[in-house]
C-alpha cells in the first residue's frame, strides 16, 4: 500500500505475510503455544541455514549471551573483552554471569571491535573476548582467534546484526564457541522478541537448554507430548529464557524469505550511498571482507562538524517529518552506571565516543515502499544540505 506523506516511517518494521500468518493460527488451534515442535523446527532449520549443528532458540539475544557467559565459569575477578560500540545487554550480560568487563576499542572503518587494541587488553585474568558484528559488517575473525588460540581464551560472538554475515565463506557465530544472535522487531528475522545460541560442543549446548529453562532436565513437550507424561528433575538453579511455538512459527517464514529481504535491503543502500554521496556526512561502509557478506541490518551514517545540524537536530527534523531514526550506539562508557563503577573515561576509547556522538540511523526495511524512499532521501537531503 501506498503510504501517505503524513504516515510515519518506523526506522525498523518487519514484514509479515499471509505465510507467517497461518502458521501463528495452525499452533493455537493446536493449543501448544509453549515450547514444542515448532520452536524445534526452528532451532534445526536455523542450523542448517548457519551451518550449525547445535542450535537453542531463546526468548532474546540477551539471554543467549547471558547463557553463553555462565557455560564458561566465569569467577570473581576474570576478565572479558568486548566493544564499547554496542548496546548495554553486551556489556550487562558479562556482569551478570560474574565477570569483568574489559572494553577495546571499535575501528573506525565498520565500528567493529579492533583486534589490535584486543591485543593490548589481553591480562593473565582474561577468559574470553566478545566480539559485536557490528550493522552487518563481520569483525576480523580471523586475527581475533588467532589471539583466542594463543592465549587459550573462549570466543562467544554476538550477532544480534548478523544472521546473514559471513566471513571467508563462513557465518558469523560458527567460529568461537559460542554465537548469539537476535529477532527482535527491528532485526531482519523477526521473533518479536526472541533469539538463538548456536555451540560448537554439543553436549554443553544440551546442558545449557536445560539451565535456560529453570535447570528442568524435561520442557513441557517431552514431559506431555504423545510419548507419555514423564517427571523431570532440576539439576541447576536456571532461568526462564526459553522461546514459544508462536514466536516460532514467525520464525520459520522469515529465516525462509531472509535471503530475498536481503537483496531489497542491499538494493536501498546502494539507492541511499548514490543519494547522499555529496552530503556532508561520513556514509557507512559497504565494503565486505575477502569472501564475505555484509548483512545490511542498519544504515548508519555520521553527521560531519561542517553540516548545517548536529546529530541530535538532524534526529528532531526527521521526527517533525515523521521519518524514524535510531542511534546505534552511544559509546558505553559515556553511560553513568559505567563511569560510576567502573571507571571508564570516554577519552580513553576516541572512535567509539566520536562514533557515537555523532552517528545516526535511517530505515532500512525490506517493506519500505517506493513512496517511503523517495521520502526519506528527500527529507534527508533537505535537511543536510
Amino acid at each position: 500500500m501506498k503510504s501517505k506523506s503524513s504516515d510515519f516511517i518506523p526506522l525498523g518494521a518487519p514484514t509479515f505475510g499471509t505465510d507467517d500468518i497461518n502458521e501463528v493460527i495452525d499452533s493455537l488451534k493446536s493449543g501448544w503455544v509453549g515450547t514444542g515442535p515448532k520452536v524445534g523446527q526452528f532451532e534445526q532449520d536455523f542450523g542448517n541455514y548457519v551451518g550449525s549443528q547445535s542450535s537453542l532458540a531463546t526468548n532474546s539475544c540477551t539471554a543467549a549471551l547471558h547463557l553463553s557467559l555462565m557455560s564458561i565459569g566465569l569467577k570473581p575477578g576474570d576478565e572479558v573483552i568486548t566493544t564499547p560500540m554496542t548496546f548495554c545487554a553486551t556489556v550487562n550480560t558479562i556482569i551478570h554471569a560474574g565477570g569483568k568487563p574489559i572494553l577495546a576499542d571499535c575501528n573506525k572503518e565498520d565500528f567493529c571491535i579492533d583486534p589490535e587494541k584486543v591485543s593490548e587488553k589481553i591480562t593473565k585474568n582474561t577468559k574470553a573476548i566478545l566480539p559485536v558484528h557490528f550493522a552487518g559488517h563481520s569483525c576480523d575473525m580471523e586475527n581475533i582467534m588467532q589471539l583466542a588460540n594463543d592465549h587459550s581464551l573462549n570466543v562467544i560472538e554476538d550477532c544480534a546484526h548478523a544472521i546473514e554475515t559471513t566471513y571467508e565463506d563462513k557465518h558469523a557465530g560458527t567460529f568461537g564457541d559460542f554465537g548469539c544472535f537476535s529477532f527482535y522487531a527491528t532485526k531482519n528475522l523477526v521473533t518479536g522478541e526472541g533469539g538463538m545460541l548456536i555451540a560448537k560442543d554439543e553436549e554443553k549446548l544440551h546442558q545449557i537448554k536445560k539451565i535456560a529453562l529453570h535447570g528442568m532436565s524435561l520442557d513441557a513437550w517431552d514431559r506431555f507430548s504423545e510419548g507419555g507424561f514423564k517427571h523431570y528433575d532440576v539439576v541447576a538453579p536456571g532461568f526462564k529464557y526459553n522461546m514459544t511455538d508462536i514466536q516460532a512459527a514467525l520464525g520459520i517464514h522469515q529465516l525462509a524469505r531472509i535471503e530475498e529481504n536481503w537483496l531489497k535491503r542491499q538494493k536501498i543502500w546502494k539507492l541511499y550511498s548514490e543519494s547522499f554521496s555529496d552530503l556532508p556526512i561520513d556514509l557507512p561502509s559497504n565494503e565486505a571482507k575477502l569472501n564475505s557478506k555484509h548483512a545490511h541490518h542498519l544504515y548508519t551514517i555520521l553527521i560531519r562538524d561542517d553540516a548545517p545540524v548536529n546529530r541530535d537536530e538532524f534526529i528532531l527534523r526527521m521526527q517533525e517529518n515523521n521519518i524514524g531514526t535510531g542511534v546505534h550506539y552511544r559509546s558505553i562508557p559515556g553511560f553513568s552506571y559505567y563511569q560510576d563503577n567502573f571507571g571508564w573515561n570516554p577519552d580513553d576509547y576516541p572512535n567509539s565516543t566520536s562514533i557515537g556522538n555523532r552517528t545516526v540511523s535511517i530505515p532500512l526495511s525490506p517493506g519500505l515502499s517506493e513512496n517511503d524512499l523517495d521520502r526519506i532521501v528527500d527529507k534527508v537531503n533537505s535537511i543536510l544540505k
